[in-house]
């Protein structure tokens, strides 16, 4: 075998090259054994109907970095949050709950 792979073996059936420097980004699918470039939608992003969402570039504050980024959106044109911005969003929220629990005249720590 030597470190060969059977090419029939291995389906991926869209691929991305993002270049960072030109903040730009093509998609691929595989069609009938040839992979295609995608056409980008009406918000520039890209389909992945296998996965129910879209691939596009994002500009904004990231890991302290103002960039365009590699972002998700629902297939609705929606961001789709990642880890940090998903944990924020429910320390707001947690924060929000115990406010109004204070204001009730409830310790939400002693729940």
């Amino acid at each position: 075998m030597g470190g060969w792979v059977d090419e029939q073996a291995i389906r991926v059936p869209f691929y991305a090259i993002y270049e960072v420097g030109k903040a730009s980004v093509e998609v691929y699918e595989l069609v009938a054994n040839h992979y295609q470039r995608c056409p980008a939608n009406e918000r520039g992003h890209y389909r992945i109907p296998l996965l129910g969402v879209e691939l596009g570039i994002w500009q904004g504050q990231y890991l302290n970095q103002d960039l365009p980024w590699l972002r998700w959106w629902d297939g609705d044109g929606t961001l789709l949050l990642n880890g940090d911005e998903r944990a924020e969003q429910e320390k707001q929220r947690a924060d929000r709950l115990a406010d109004r629990l204070r204001e009730l005249g409830v310790d939400p720590d002693d729940l």
